[in-house]
């Protein structure tokens, strides 16, 4: 059986804004990810996530679980066009 919820988040403004600007680092994060891909030609996560995790870590201060989620997210949104 599966139960679905129904969430609405109400964030402070101060929330929000952190909220914001983590996407935004996000965002940027992959902008870099993707490149370094294509530059390389690393395809797999694993090998993708080698190259670059220090590096968006430190460039885009992201925590340990974004910084691994962007790479992911580049190698699916990178599969998909293939």
């Amino acid at each position: 059986m599966k139960l679905v919820v129904q969430v609405k988040l109400l964030p402070s403004p101060e929330q929000a804004a952190a909220l914001e600007a983590t996407l935004r680092a996000c965002n940027r994060a992959a902008d870099h990810v993707s490149c370094v891909a294509f530059a390389t030609g690393v395809r797999d996560r694993n090998g993708l996530q080698k190259l670059v995790y220090a590096d968006i870590k430190a460039a885009f201060g992201l925590s340990a679980q974004p910084a691994v989620r962007v790479a992911k997210k580049v190698v699916d949104a990178r599969s998909r066009r293939v």
